[in-house]
């Protein structure tokens, strides 16, 4: 089936559990990445429609024994992870239609790598201590007995991307959910149905009112803007941009929210000199899957000069080798198909204006390709001879574009690694024992050793320096929306 013939289904609202349509009765169009033409329709919330699912939200948190209920929360977070695998099928084409990925990897990081998230966070939720004794102390003359207990924050905006939104709906929703939170997730304007189908599996699960809510708006701040602002919001969890994360810390200010942000990466993949299959290695580096729109994709490429022009013609050979393989919708194999929308077509294409100007040398890709479709193609793209300081080298591009830099020995490596205004992740291919040494130097907080997984959904993920803070996944990506509470019992 190709992806003009396909319709999906309106993206509806989910609040005080219900879905339904926006207040005003108002729609906008979903715009499909392969042709660049409407797919479908989401409903486009007021502002009415943020402050009725704030509400929803804060009453169900108040007023209803959901945040102490654990035993509770976790069968029905069963449930609802089953209802979602169950519907993997739909949620991949999904995937395809409205996020624009290709099918190898729709199936793989898109949709298997959130359903497995969902089974981490479940694992590791019998893993959060929720009380702890801490004895007897006599102060003053007295015995007290202590106890250390962990409760849900409260009320928590969840403001997702469109890269790889059911992953990251899922991160955030679940784990709050688990903790004992209520939740309004608002999804990227450009994947509404990806966070409305999450309602609506909320729905069929039987969530009670309110524990959940999914506004959609094509306004890209407005909802955003209500969530982070409102005094009944008790913490924001948004992983995006940079400079978005930072209006949100703002705009939580005036209100101490808790801010967890997981924002953007420049991540280095370091080939060693001693990295057994160095050319195989090297070609394993090109920025292609999804088309490279990864928060920590690794797109700055390290070799070490004295096997640099051995490494370019790797990757000459591999880049050539994958020119007619990307952009085929219905191709099962393939794992590169369009960028999201025009505007981020347009954004990638500067950067390689840039990259030619600041003197890097492209040995492939470097043009869009309307004749790919009537969608937002960008070819795979290398730059070689370049160095750090490059606006390529140190901005992210979010696009199929690597940046390949020279080092002189590990040491100036670690160096051109850690030179970045983010930290969030990176690789290392070499010997195990240098290797390893050299990611503990590394200031990014998920680092692959050899091709090993460093992101899965039962260890924390997040960001040093400007990629963010905070940790989501994993026993710590629950404890996220945990506060602390100490209590003192008079003993004599």
């Amino acid at each position: 089936m190709r992806s003009q013939n396909v319709t999906l289904p309106e993206a509806r609202l989910y609040i005080d559990g219900k879905l339904r349509g926006a207040s005003s009765g108002k729609t906008y169009d979903n715009i499909g990445p392969w042709t660049g033409e409407v797919v479908g329709q989401a409903a486009d919330a007021s502002a009415a429609d943020v402050d009725e699912a704030i509400a929803a939200a804060r009453r169900a948190f108040d007023s209803t024994d959901w945040p102490v209920n654990r035993e509770y929360r976790f069968e029905l977070m069963k449930k609802y992870r089953d209802l979602l695998k169950a519907n993997r099928d739909k949620l991949v084409q999904i995937a395809r239609v409205e996020v624009g990925s290709a099918i190898g990897a729709a199936a793989r990081a898109q949709i298997d790598g959130a359903l497995n998230g969902a089974d981490g966070l479940l694992e590791c939720f019998p893993q959060v201590t929720w009380e702890e004794d801490r004895g007897l102390r006599n102060e003053y003359g007295f015995d007290t007995k202590r106890l250390v207990v962990h409760e849900a924050v409260g009320v928590v905006a969840a403001i997702t991307p469109w890269n790889v939104p059911l992953y990251v709906n899922i991160g955030k929703v679940v784990a709050a959910l688990l903790a004992g939170c209520t939740v309004v997730l608002k999804p990227a304007p450009d994947t509404p149905l990806m966070g409305s189908i999450m309602g609506e599996l909320a729905a069929e699960a039987g969530f009670p009112p309110g524990v959940f809510n999914v506004v959609t708006s094509a306004d890209p701040a407005m909802a955003g803007e209500m969530l982070t602002r409102d005094p009944r919001v008790d913490l924001v969890s948004f992983t995006g941009s940079t400079a978005v994360g930072k209006r949100i810390m703002e705009n939580a200010a005036p209100t101490l929210k808790r801010v967890f942000l997981e924002l953007g990466g420049k991540s280095a993949y370091i080939v060693l000199d001693d990295s057994p299959n160095f050319p195989m290695v090297v070609m394993g580096s090109m920025v292609v899957f999804h088309a490279g729109q990864g928060c920590a994709y690794p797109t700055r490429l390290l070799v070490p000069r004295s096997r640099y022009e051995e490494a370019v013609k790797a990757l000459e050979m591999a880049y050539a080798g994958f020119s007619s393989k990307w952009g085929l919708y219905d191709e099962p194999t393939c794992i590169m198909g369009p960028v999201i929308s025009k505007r981020q077509l347009e954004r990638v294409m500067s950067y390689i204006e840039i990259g030619q100007k600041e003197g890097a040398r492209l040995i492939a890709g470097g043009k869009a390709r309307p004749d790919k479709g009537g969608g937002f193609f960008v070819e795979p793209t290398c730059f070689v001879d370049a160095n750090n300081s490059m606006r390529i080298a140190q901005e992210e591009i979010f696009g199929p574009v690597l940046v390949v830099i020279p080092y002189e020995d590990d040491e100036d490596a670690i160096r051109i690694a850690n030179d970045s205004i983010y930290g969030l992740g990176g690789a290392v291919f070499g010997s195990t024992p240098r290797a390893l040494a050299m990611v503990k130097r590394i200031r990014a907080g998920a680092l692959s050793v050899n091709g090993g997984m460093s992101i899965t959904g039962d260890l924390p993920f997040g960001g040093y320096k400007q990629s963010g803070m905070g940790r989501e996944w994993g026993r710590e990506g629950i404890e996220e929306f945990l506060e602390t509470k100490a209590i003192g019992i008079r003993a004599s």
